[in-house]
């Protein structure tokens, strides 16, 4: 019989992927058929609850508790993964400790101490994030709003009382920026140079940034609006700012904007700022249909495109740059199945399937493409949504979370070819390419052929030239960009020659 422990920390609050990577640690321990460590917040205790880990006494824990959630196969099992678990809690405080004399326990507390800062990056429950942005607003700072499950109610009222005092609101759910190269959420080692990026995609953000520094230039900003920037509701107040800010920005020449398709009135309105722009522009919608645009804004439908567009240079084929050796695959392999932890780079992959003549499904469709309810013929799935992630880390965080849906793609004889992205950078995975060569390699018998790129660059402390060593030394294809990846994908299959 199974045996549950919970213990409620009062007041103990530590950073979701720390507390994501200490339960895979824990789940790992043998007899332990499940653990959780999560905040005391509503959403948690149902997520706890449904996942049966949740013990009645501990419904009473607040949203600043943490809740420590273990399942074994019996007791000796589970007191010994609960006391691993409150060994490990002490390794984050302690490196805190160690690494930072001063701890700030809160925003006023912190400012005393920074008289200089300028901006504050939120990262607490969603419940929460609001309100403490809007602290931030009201001390004079900028805001990045990493934290996701923020309404889009209070994302408005946040982005108009920001516009009202000049200010800027980057998120919620905003992974990335670069701000005069300063590294921010998930981000890569950009040179600097003139170009300016706004992004409502993060993993759109970086495969940019990367391509424009393989081509040997350089950005002055990289700044992430968040994903809802452009919609309907939010009216595009953000984007709208940074473009006002890269207007007068000396180091910016030229300014590219990526976002999947936006709502048409919002469409106009960036369309229309750009149009008064001194500058030369860039829009990237992905998969979008093309736009009205003046003289001094071209349009691309591909994240490559738009780079190639920005620099002025044009990537090599990668068939022609790289001597590719394609397996041959039996008759009955037929299908690609994309498994991606970047949204934008998987919508990259439908755009270039959908305009070969390629019908696809996913369970984040673009224009075109099909939801995959049904999961037949040529699958790209977005591992890095919310299904997929709630309660568990991003797999650019933790690889292993889409570890299981590679070896089932693996050891299905339909699957011709398995197409991942791998992203290296500030805040990703240690050694991604090496989790994904690990698990492609254990697989000694037939399978499919393995195609990848790598978005990142050399001087990112995963090393992009070693990542792609580690994928080509297990049988990897390894394309130079996204979009190459997908054209390589079909023409595996023989729909892309």
């Amino acid at each position: 019989m199974s045996i549950i422990l919970n213990r409620v920390c009062p007041g103990l609050f530590l950073d979701s992927v720390v507390l994501m990577q200490i339960s895979r640690s824990i789940a790992s321990l043998e007899g332990v058929e499940d653990s959780a460590l999560m905040i005391g917040t509503p959403s948690n205790l149902d997520l706890l609850d449904n996942a049966g880990l949740l013990k009645d006494t501990s419904r009473q824990a607040a949203g600043g508790d943490l809740i420590i959630a273990v399942r074994g196969k019996d007791d000796t099992t589970a007191l010994r993964a609960m006391a691993k678990a409150e060994s490990l809690l002490e390794q984050p405080v302690t490196t805190i400790k160690e690494t930072f004399e001063l701890q700030p326990r809160s925003l006023r507390s912190a400012l005393a101490s920074f008289t200089d800062a300028n901006m504050a990056l939120v990262s607490v429950p969603g419940e929460f994030a609001a309100a403490e942005a809007r602290k931030a607003l009201r001390a004079g700072l900028h805001v990045m709003l990493f934290s996701d499950n923020v309404s889009v109610s209070e994302e408005v009222e946040l982005k108009r009382e920001a516009a009202e005092v000049g200010l800027l609101v980057m998120g919620p759910d905003c992974g990335t920026s670069i701000i005069g190269g300063v590294m921010l959420g998930f981000a890569n080692r950009i040179p600097k140079g003139d170009i300016g990026i706004v992004g409502a995609s993060g993993t759109g953000l970086q495969e940019i940034s990367c391509l424009i520094a393989q081509a040997g230039h350089g950005i002055s900003h990289a700044i992430g609006v968040g994903g809802r920037d452009l919609s309907d509701q939010v009216g595009a107040l953000s984007t709208l700012a940074v473009l006002e800010m890269l207007e007068v920005d000396s180091a910016t020449r030229h300014i590219l904007l990526v976002s999947k398709p936006p709502a048409p009135d919002v469409a106009e309105s960036v369309v229309e700022s750009l149009s008064r722009s001194k500058k030369t522009a860039t829009v990237c919608f992905i998969g979008a249909d093309e736009l009205k645009l003046p003289n001094n804004v071209s349009f691309t439908r591909t994240l490559k495109a738009a780079a190639e567009n920005a620099t002025g240079i044009l990537f090599k084929n990668p068939k022609k740059e790289l001597q590719y050796k394609i397996p041959k695959l039996t008759p009955d392999r037929k299908l690609v199945k994309g498994l991606f932890s970047g949204g934008t780079l998987a919508a990259e992959a439908q755009v270039l399937f959908l305009d070969q003549g390629v019908s696809v499904a996913s369970n984040a469709p673009i224009a075109g493409a099909m939801q995959d309810d049904a999961l037949t013929g040529h699958v790209i799935l977005d591992l890095g949504s919310d299904e997929y992630t709630k309660g568990r880390p991003h797999p650019m965080i933790e690889p292993a979370v889409r570890e299981d849906e590679i070896i089932q793609s693996l050891a299905d004889p339909s699957v011709a070819v398995i197409l991942l992205d791998v992203v290296i950078g500030y805040g990703a995975h240690s050694d991604p390419a090496g989790e994904v060569a690990r698990v492609v390699s254990e697989v000694q018998k037939e399978k499919p052929i393995v195609v990848a790129s790598v978005t990142g660059t050399n001087e990112d402390p995963q090393g992009r030239k070693y990542q792609i060593e580690k994928l080509v030394d297990a049988g990897i294809l390894v394309a130079p960009s996204n979009a190459d990846a997908a054209k390589l994908a079909l023409h595996c299959i023989g729909r892309n020659d």
